[in-house]
């Protein structure tokens, strides 16, 4: 690298949500992560707080909550194994209001005895909502696990569902 190169640089930005605070990290090639911050969030220190590059998002988040967007339209740019990309892609499929199980998930991925890795690369979605993770769930039908907790999954599908209005 130059000296006189530009670094690399992240943004990020908080926001409050319905469903507690939410940090968002992007740069020029999208959203790379939308988490749910509990307790005090810990920005990596090379990023930089700056809420402008991530309006759009923002925009969108604010007006799914409010149960007006059902389809995400931001550039996504999740970091992760070819693996994990290609369930991430599969989970954006899944349409609004819907649920699958993780093994009709590993069944789309063409790998139908990989649910357990499908569930790993599920719970390790680094762009939460926007990439619907809250989407799939046990195959008997119960929520599992979810990074948010179960509560909050459970929130999501019910305003997805139209039963519940966070806002």
């Amino acid at each position: 690298m130059h000296a006189h190169a530009k670094p690399y640089s992240l943004c990020y930005t908080q926001i409050d949500s319905p469903v507690g605070p939410l940090m968002l990290v992007g740069d020029d090639a999208g959203l790379r992560r939308l988490e749910f911050v509990k307790g005090r969030p810990r920005p990596d220190p090379a990023w930089r707080e700056d809420a402008a590059p991530l309006q759009d998002a923002i925009r969108q988040l604010r007006a799914y909550f409010a149960g007006k967007l059902e389809r995400f339209d931001i550039p996504l740019a999740p970091e992760g194994t070819p693996f994990q990309r290609q369930v991430w892609k599969r989970l954006c499929e899944i349409p609004y209001g819907e649920t699958i199980s993780y093994g009709e998930l590993a069944r789309r991925i063409g790998n139908p005895k990989a649910s357990r890795a499908v569930g790993l690369a599920n719970g390790s979605n680094p762009i939460a909502i926007v990439i619907p993770c809250h989407r799939v769930i046990g195959s008997n039908g119960k929520l599992t696990g979810y990074g948010g907790g179960l509560p909050l999954k459970e929130k999501l599908l019910a305003l997805e569902r139209r039963q519940l209005t966070l806002l």
